[in-house]
């Protein structure tokens, strides 16, 4: 069934209304949905991408990542780490200069063919086009551990900055000494939110997110209290195979809830994936997708209707309304 429109920027499947009254927990990814990272997370995969090309390749350009082609490799399901997309960024640009195509229109090309399995698809079709990018991809060693990584560490210096980089890998920073682009994260919840959320589901709220524990603590600060921090998962600090969209975080974070039902709460392909294949596993979850926070809102809310999301929502804040329209 289609999704139907229950107020502003309030839509859900008519068929899932059953289903949504019986909610007893709330999962919320974080990016996107507790805070905008249009100014933090995507700043730092441009400012990467500038880096590594000036420093380690015979290329001299900068200001070449938009955020239209940040939002073309995470369309793909596949691309829920921002390391994983400014390496992407990185070989499709190498590439692109090698094969004398001009970059602004290759990269969207490289975008539409990539997958769920992320960055090995996006090596799998500069490799079909016999594009030589084994120089960077030496240079870069990517993926590999993440403390030992290059490509990660010039991330994190420009992400967290000198002071939460030290703590988080215990060495000083070499490549960026300026202040970290985590200062920019702009928190979207606040503590009259999370009363109502505590009103519908008690103590059954967590988080499942791409970032580590030091990121959501550091921008959050004590709204990180109001979520159950023991059954959330902050995949940063796991082993790369628990990344988004394997669902086994969010599958975990529910039952260690005790939840029946559970609401779970994101912004991108990866998440709607996770919410799905939980789901299908026979773990009743409903999925929310966000898209007011997205470069694009429009386009966002037509990419959740296409893949026939539970509930779309302009806004985290709408959902204490919307289940209670739907009670009603």
């Amino acid at each position: 069934m289609s999704i139907k429109k229950l107020d502003d920027g309030i839509f859900i499947d008519p068929s899932k209304i059953d289903v949504i009254k019986k909610l007893d927990s709330a999962v919320f990814d974080c990016d996107g949905v507790l805070i905008d990272v249009s100014n933090s997370y995507d700043l730092a995969i441009k400012k990467t991408v500038d880096f590594v090309i000036k420093k380690m390749t015979n290329f001299n350009e900068d200001n070449l990542i938009t955020t239209k082609m940040i939002e073309a490799f995470k369309e793909s399901g596949g691309f829920n780490d921002e390391v994983d997309v400014t390496y992407a960024l990185i070989i499709s640009f190498v590439a692109a200069k090698k094969m004398r195509k001009p970059f602004n229109e290759f990269v969207f090309q490289v975008a539409k063919n990539a997958d769920k399995s992320g960055i090995i698809s996006v090596e799998n079709f500069l490799n079909s086009l016999n594009a030589d990018i084994s120089d960077i991809q030496k240079k870069l060693s990517y993926p590999s551990t993440r403390f030992e990584n290059l490509l990660n560490s010039i991330f994190d210096e420009i992400f967290y900055g000198p002071k939460l980089y030290q703590m988080l890998h215990k060495r000083k920073p070499e490549f960026y000494t300026g202040a970290g682009l985590i200062e920019n994260d702009v928190v979207l919840i606040n503590q009259n939110l999370m009363q109502e959320m505590h009103k519908k589901f008690g103590t059954k709220i967590s988080i499942v997110t791409g970032r580590g524990i030091l990121s959501a603590k550091e921008s959050l600060k004590e709204l990180i209290n109001e979520f159950d921090i023991q059954n959330s998962k902050f995949l940063e600090d796991e082993p790369r195979e628990m990344a988004k969209p394997n669902p086994q975080s969010l599958i975990s974070s529910i039952k260690g809830m005790k939840s029946s039902c559970a609401l779970f709460v994101g912004d991108s392909v990866e998440d709607y994936i996770m919410a799905k294949q939980a789901n299908d596993s026979g773990i009743p979850t409903i999925f929310c997708g966000i898209y007011g926070t997205s470069k694009d809102p429009t386009k966002k809310f037509d990419l959740f209707e296409k893949k026939k999301a539970n509930m779309i929502l302009e806004s985290v804040d709408l959902i204490p309304k919307t289940l209670n329209l739907v009670e009603t």
